[in-house]
C-alpha cells in the first residue's frame, strides 16, 4: 500500500522534514501558500529573513544527516555560504569582555542570507529525493484524538481533503497547531512567550576593497545593567556583501529605519567597531526593520494525549530570539530527530509521533534556557523575570564568559554549547568548573583582537567615512 507523507511550510524545517520522511514515504508532498522564488530571494512569509541568520554547528551536523547523497556544507559553501571559525575567525564583545582569538579554531558556523540557505537545501532535496511541492493552505487536521489522517486545504480550485498517513507541521511561527489540535480534543496545550521587545534592523554593503576576510564582528548587547539593550554585527554573506544587523530591546534600545542614525547607533554602541566597519562601505539596501523576535514556546511534548501520525516541528514548536543564533539549528535537529525515529519504525509506528514530539523537544530545552534567561533581565520583557534559578544560573554564566575571555578550555566550553554541538551540561563538566572557579590565565583585552592588517583596514574605513 501507497504511503504519503505530507508536511505544511516549504521552509528550512519544512523542507528537512520531507527529506526525512522520503526514506519510508512512498510520496511526500510539501503544502505552502506562497509561491516559491526560483532562486535565493526574499520571501514575505519570513519576517525575520533579511537579518542576520547564523547556522550554528550542531544544526549542520544534524543536516548532513538527512539530504540523501547531499554533503550539505559542501552544498551551501558552493552556493556562496562563508565559514566562520569561532575560535579564530570572529572578533566579539561580550558583556565582561572581548574574547581573544586562539590558534585553534574551535567549531564552525555558515553565514549567508536566510534566502540563500532557504533556496540552497530546497534544490538539494527536490533534487535528490521524491518530495514535491504544492501550492495550498492547511485549514485544519482530518482525523481524531487518537490519529490525524490528513488534512483539509485550500487551493486555487477550491477546498479539499488530502489524505495522508503522516503529517508535519513546520508552518512557522503563525502555526494554528494548537487551535488544530483543540478542534480533535486535545485542549490542554500549554504555550509560554518571553518578550523583550527586541527590534531588528539589518542593511547590506558592498564588501569594501581588501576587506573580504575581515573576521565576523559582534558587539553583544549587555542584558545586566537595568536599561534597554544594543547590539550589533556585521558578517559575510554571498556576492562579496556584508550583512550589518543591529538590534535593541524595547523602552529606547530600539534601532532606527533612518540611514543616518542607523550608522550613529552603531557607532554609538559600547564599542564603535561595527559603525567603523560601515561608514566607509557603500551600503546597497535600505535599512529594513522587522520586529516579530518574541521567545514562544508550545509545550506539546507534555499533552495528556497526542494523535498518532502528527508532529509539529521548528518555528511551528517554538521560537526564540534571533539574537542567539538557534532557531535553524534547532529545526534541522528536531527533522534528524524525525528521520532517526522513521527509519526505525516506519511511517505507522505505534506512539511514534509522541517520541518525536518528546525528544525533539529536548533540543528545544537548551535553546529555550538559553535565550531567556538572558532575555528576562531586560527592562520591560513580558512573560518573565528573574528568579532564584536564574540569578544563580546568570552569576555562573557571567563568571565562566568572563573566564573564557581569557581561557582557552572555557571559550571551549562556550562555543561548543552555543554551536550546539553539546547540551547545557558542558558548562557543567569539572574542567569547565574548574576553569571557571579560578578565573581567567591572561589580563582583559584592551581593544578588539584584531591583526595589523585589520587595524589598517578599520582606519581605512574611518578615513573613507570622514
Amino acid at each position: 500500500m501507497s504511503r504519503r507523507a505530507v508536511v505544511i511550510g516549504a521552509g528550512l524545517a519544512g523542507m528537512l522534514a520531507a527529506a526525512a520522511l522520503s526514506t519510508v514515504a512512498d510520496e511526500v508532498v510539501v503544502l505552502d501558500r506562497d509561491e516559491l522564488p526560483d532562486g535565493p530571494e526574499h520571501r514575505k512569509g519570513l519576517p525575520q529573513g533579511r537579518h542576520a541568520h547564523l547556522l550554528m554547528a550542531g544544526g549542520l551536523a544534524a543536516m548532513e544527516d538527512l539530504v540523501p547523497g547531499v554533503g550539505m556544507r559542501g552544498h551551501l559553501l558552493a552556493a556562496g555560504a562563508h565559514e566562520i571559525p569561532l575560535g579564530s575567525g570572529m572578533v566579539a564583545l561580550t558583556p565582561e569582555g572581548w574574547f581573544r582569538r586562539w590558534r585553534h579554531p574551535g567549531p564552525h558556523m555558515l553565514t549567508c542570507t536566510r534566502a540563500l540557505l532557504d533556496w540552497a537545501i530546497r534544490v538539494a532535496v527536490l533534487a535528490n529525493t521524491g518530495v514535491h511541492v504544492r501550492k495550498a493552505q492547511a485549514l485544519e487536521l482530518t482525523g481524531t484524538r487518537e490519529r490525524v489522517t490528513g488534512l483539509r486545504i485550500s487551493t486555487g480550485a477550491g477546498e479539499e481533503e488530502l489524505a495522508a498517513d503522516f503529517v508535519v507541521d513546520a508552518s512557522g511561527r503563525g502555526s494554528r497547531a494548537v487551535t488544530w489540535l483543540a478542534a480533535l480534543g486535545i485542549s490542554d496545550v500549554r504555550e509560554k512567550t518571553v518578550d523583550a521587545g527586541l527590534v531588528n534592523a539589518t542593511r547590506l554593503y558592498r564588501t569594501p576593497a581588501g576587506a573580504a576576510r575581515f573576521p565576523l564582528t559582534i558587539v553583544q548587547a549587555n542584558p545586566y545593567l537595568g536599561r534597554p539593550g544594543r547590539s550589533g554585527m556585521m558578517l559575510p554573506i554571498e556576492g562579496d556583501r556584508w550583512m550589518v544587523s543591529l538590534a535593541g530591546t524595547r523602552g529606547g534600545g530600539e534601532p532606527p529605519a533612518d540611514p543616518d542614525a542607523f550608522l550613529r547607533y552603531a557607532l554609538d554602541l559600547p564599542d564603535p567597531i561595527v559603525g567603523r566597519l560601515v561608514s566607509g562601505a557603500e551600503p546597497l539596501t535600505d535599512v529594513h526593520v522587522s520586529r516579530s523576535t518574541s521567545n514562544h514556546r508550545r509545550y506539546l511534548e507534555k499533552t495528556r494525549h497526542w494523535p498518532e501520525r502528527f508532529v509539529v516541528l521548528g518555528d511551528a514548536l517554538a521560537t526564540f530570539n534571533p539574537a542567539y543564533g538557534q532557531g535553524m539549528s534547532v529545526a534541522a535537529m528536531g527533522a534528524q530527530v524525525l528521520a532517526r525515529e522513521v527509519r526505525e519504525a516506519g511511517l505507522t509506528g505505534a506512539g511514534l509521533a509522541r517520541r518525536v514530539q518528546r525528544t525533539a523537544a529536548r533540543s528545544v530545552d537548551g535553546a529555550w534556557t538559553m535565550a531567556v534567561s538572558q532575555d528576562v533581565w531586560y527592562p520591560g520583557t513580558r512573560g518573565g523575570s528573574p528568579g532564584l534559578a536564574d540569578r544563580l544560573v546568570t552569576a555562573y554564566t557571567r563568571r565562566m564568559i568572563r573566564t573564557a575571555t581569557g581561557s582557552y578550555p572555557a571559550a571551549s566550553a562556550v562555543w561548543d554549547v552555543t554551536s550546539m554541538t553539546t547540551g547545557p551540561t558542558r558548562l557543567l563538566r569539572p574542567s569547565t568548573v574548574l576553569a571557571t572557579l579560578n578565573g581567567p590565565p591572561l589580563p582583559p583585552a584592551e581593544g578588539a583582537p584584531l591583526t595589523k592588517q585589520e587595524r589598517e583596514i578599520l582606519r581605512d574605513l574611518d578615513r573613507t567615512g570622514t
